[in-house]
């Protein structure tokens, strides 16, 4: 056997969980009968586009959270806070746990864990006595910016490069397919829930 065989097998292997033919041969999850052969292929040759992002995508978020020395919750407030102070918007524990999707016990124990590593600053709100106001120290921004935010921002590049109508139709494909797989009233999904 050739060294490279298991190896060349597991990429091909990898490759092949984005296709339907493999992943899906009797037609269980998705009807094909209406469809040529080369729209079939064209289609499983985006989902392994799709796949290849993704991949992209989870390597990218994984060394930038060894750099960071962050969680991913973590590394979305403090891109949270980022967009914030840009904006001109003053962030407030609140505004972070809404963004995030997370208890207002789970949003002091992050802030909590931000502020140990001098990721953020507490101080009082500007007009409202009751809240605080949460930045970025300069540190964790620049920090942020000039290593993981300059990597993420070359997806807009790939964008850029596309003409009006390329990108209209990337836009109407991928809100298409974000509506297909939206969670609605699934009963399996919140299996679990209840015991957090």
């Amino acid at each position: 056997m050739h060294s490279d065989e298991p190896r060349d097998r597991v990429a091909s292997m990898g490759a092949a969980v984005y296709d339907v033919d493999a992943s899906d041969p009797r037609g269980e999850l998705v009807d094909r009968s209406d469809m040529r052969p080369d729209d079939v292929a064209q289609a499983s040759a985006l989902m392994r586009a799709l796949g290849r992002l993704r991949d992209a995508e989870d390597k990218l978020s994984e060394a930038s959270l060894r750099y960071m020395q962050l969680n991913r919750t973590d590394m979305r407030a403090l891109h949270f806070l980022i967009v914030c102070e840009n904006q001109g918007t003053v962030a407030t524990p609140g505004a972070i746990a809404a963004h995030l999707g997370i208890s207002t016990a789970s949003t002091t124990k992050l802030l909590d864990r931000l502020a140990r590593g001098a990721h953020i600053v507490r101080s009082a709100h500007p007009s409202d006595r009751r809240a605080l106001a949460i930045t970025i120290t300069p540190e964790s921004r620049r920090a942020a910016m000039e290593t993981v935010g300059r990597q993420h921002a070359k997806r807009f590049h790939a964008a850029a490069r596309l003409s009006p109508e390329e990108r209209d139709v990337v836009i109407r494909f991928l809100d298409d397919m974000a509506g297909e797989i939206a969670l609605t009233d699934e009963p399996w999904a919140g299996a679990g829930e209840r015991d957090r």
